[in-house]
């Protein structure tokens, strides 16, 4: 994407955001998003230097809260366990980012964030973080799907192996291998 193609969807993001929400100040701030399910209360803190610019970023952004807010959407009538969102604006962005997360979670709301806030000393994770996948974990997932794919085609078609010569048996012999490593696995 070019500049001005970021630049477009940022823009098209701020308008849906408004048009949702009311007049959003782009100063600095601290904004809430919360929800709610089945009785259960979600909330996520975070502080901006630019709200509205900060809030149009978690809508094209692929960390645990973009993708709840893409997964859930923002609220409306038609959309009752959508994202809501308040914000409060100020400059102590530190100190008032903290304050609302101990509040919150107080209030009973299981919160989406990560760390108790803040960017400097004293932020302390409050949840899990998922381990980055890499490279490695890639190749098994994909062993893990062929596997399973190989185990349905056996389990419902019947496919016939040579076993005339040494590489066919070889073959086969890898093949039982990897299916009873799957087995083994699922068990």
């Amino acid at each position: 994407m070019n500049f001005r193609q970021i630049k477009a969807i940022e823009a098209s993001n701020k308008k849906r955001l408004e048009k949702h929400f009311g007049q959003i100040p782009d100063t600095s701030g601290i904004y809430i998003l919360t929800r709610y399910e089945n009785g259960f209360k979600y909330a996520y803190i975070g502080q901006a230097k630019r709200i509205l610019t900060r809030l149009a970023g978690h809508l094209k952004g692929y960390q645990h809260i973009d993708l709840s807010l893409k997964k859930h959407k923002l609220y409306s009538p038609d959309n009752e366990t959508g994202w809501r969102l308040d914000w409060i604006e100020c400059d102590d962005l530190e100190e008032k980012e903290k304050e609302l997360i101990e509040e919150y979670a107080n209030k009973g709301y299981q919160l989406r964030n990560k760390t108790s806030g803040g960017q400097g000393k004293g932020k302390n994770q409050i949840a899990d973080f998922k381990p980055h996948k890499g490279y490695r974990d890639g190749l098994k997932q994909g062993e893990k799907n062929t596997i399973k794919e190989i185990n349905r085609l056996l389990k419902y078609h019947d496919l016939k192996l040579k076993k005339d010569n040494k590489i066919s048996q070889r073959m086969n012999k890898k093949l039982h291998e990897l299916l009873d490593k799957y087995k083994k696995e699922q068990s």
